[in-house]
């Protein structure tokens, strides 16, 4: 009888021989290259930002706030994923606080946690600011990453006072002024707070207490300040911008109230839920259009245009309305004048330039809390569209 074992010898040789080839001439897209991250000594195994993965794309989950300082480092209110990340100007990520979990714990980096992180400012010192939406709370991050509750309690409503004896209903945008006072979007309460640096809340406008017109806002979410102390607010379920002068006067920058697209002057303008906004040196305010995909942009006698985005839902980066945003939320100008939008259905971070130039400084599109550095794409058609579950960020009275 014919021996079949040569045969079934050879078979198997020729197939680990093929397997051994293919491992070969596979090309890997990114090699990992494993360093610590520096923000930390604790190594975590989560994925929630211990370790840094130098030639790895890092990932985002809904990133809703942004904050960029005198250096030009990105601070990220990473709301899925209940983490406050940073990137360097080298577009380096790396996680500043959270273990990634929802909870209300003050503690020191990896070992602090948040729950639905909104808004985020940065002061001169370096200190970082949170607007802790789910926990009803303003909490305060040192350089070190030393994590504090600067304001706010286990009560939901509008009280006035002392650090953790006042109470906010899901504060979102922050912004922080020349002398250290942060100014809070209190988006249940229909309200503009202002804490002090000693944690003092009080009342800027709302509910009767400004100047101008009575219950103007509904959900404003998101907030900034110019250098002579006016607040700019996006005004979300009303569709319009508004300022409040450090005396409490209200008045309305631009927006009709209708929901569309329009550009124009003043009043004429229209959006469609305007989430937040961001202030440069020269006064030109510039609006995350959420609904629209736009990022516009209003200038200083009030006229509105279009900065970037096609208005379709889409990740390209490229010039003007040729470029494409997915939900656009957080802003944050810096001192060049270029914008930082938190692109947050996209799950990435990108930046306009004042000529309009759009590109990607982070994230590669899918939901996740990976840190690293995406040191080279070889190609850039492996950063995929965002598929997970689009998070219902901004809080809405029903």
């Amino acid at each position: 009888m014919k021996n079949k074992y040569p045969n079934l010898l050879f078979k198997v040789i020729c197939i680990m021989l093929v397997a051994l080839f293919m491992a070969a001439c596979k090309r890997e897209l990114i090699p990992n290259q494993v360093t610590r991250d520096t923000t930390t000594t604790i190594i975590d195994t989560t994925g929630h930002g211990g370790t840094t993965v130098k030639d790895t794309l890092p990932s985002f989950y809904s990133p809703v706030g942004l904050a960029v300082d005198a250096a030009g480092n990105i601070y990220v209110a990473d709301y899925g994923n209940n983490l406050i990340r940073k990137i360097s100007p080298t577009g380096l990520v790396s996680t500043l606080a959270g273990n990634g979990s929802q909870g209300l714990i003050n503690a020191t980096g990896l070992l602090a946690s948040f729950n639905q992180p909104t808004g985020i400012a940065v002061d001169a010192a370096g200190n970082v600011y949170v607007g802790d939406a789910g926990n009803n709370r303003i909490r305060k991050i040192t350089s070190a990453g030393a994590v504090s509750t600067l304001a706010g309690s286990d009560s939901t409503g509008y009280a006035d006072g002392a650090d953790t004896t006042a109470s906010f209903f899901h504060p979102e945008g922050i912004t922080l002024d020349a002398a250290g006072n942060v100014y809070v979007a209190d988006a249940g309460n229909n309200l503009i707070r202002k804490v002090a640096p000693n944690g003092t809340v009080s009342t800027l406008a709302g509910n009767g207490t400004n100047v101008g017109e009575t219950n103007i806002f509904s959900n404003p979410t998101g907030v900034a300040a110019d250098a002579a102390g006016n607040i700019y607010v996006a005004n979300y379920i009303n569709n319009n911008i508004l300022k409040v002068s450090a005396a409490g006067v209200i008045s309305i920058v631009a927006g009709s109230g209708a929901a569309g697209a329009s550009n124009g002057s003043g009043g004429s303008a229209t959006f469609y839920f305007p989430n937040s906004v961001a202030v440069d040196a020269a006064n030109n305010v510039y609006v995350a259009d959420g609904i629209n995909n736009l990022i516009r942009k209003i200038t200083p006698d009030g006229t509105v245009s279009t900065l970037a985005g096609s208005g379709i839902a889409g990740a390209a980066d490229n010039t003007g309305t040729a470029a494409s945003f997915d939900g656009p939320a957080g802003l944050a100008v810096d001192a060049a004048g270029n914008v930082y939008v938190a692109d947050s259905n996209n799950n990435r971070i990108r930046k306009i330039t004042p000529v309009g130039v759009v590109t990607t400084v982070a994230g590669n599109g899918l939901a996740g809390a990976k840190n690293g550095q995406a040191v080279a794409r070889r190609n850039t058609k492996s950063i995929k569209a965002a598929t997970n579950k689009k998070l219902p960020v901004f809080y809405r009275k029903k």
